[in-house]
């Protein structure tokens, strides 16, 4: 996928995006950058994918979302087949919890 969609103007992103110093830069820049709600859904997505890999159901999830079981299939098939950034994120995050 990752060669589907780089070009110059997404690398540009991607290295503001790791230019961000905390939490704070983040909802700076995203407010700046997305709305509210396409923020949101990300934030549900990430929760889809971190309730998938504890095995919650797509009913469950979809309940505590509000995500259609058709995205979490989207979110599901990118745990299983995609390029593991789900996963790295979710293993980083757990890190830090600890």
């Amino acid at each position: 996928m990752s060669e589907k969609i780089k070009d110059e103007n997404i690398d540009t992103l991607f290295r503001a995006i790791l230019s961000l110093k905390d939490i704070q830069e983040c909802y700076d820049f995203f407010e700046d950058v997305c709305t509210v709600s396409e923020i949101k859904e990300m934030s549900k997505r990430l929760l889809a994918a971190k309730l998938l890999s504890e095995n919650c159901i797509y009913t469950d999830i979809a309940k505590r979302t509000g995500l259609s079981t058709a995205t979490i299939s989207r979110v599901n098939r990118s745990l299983k087949y995609g390029n593991d950034g789900y996963m790295r994120m979710l293993e980083r995050l757990s890190k830090e919890e600890k």
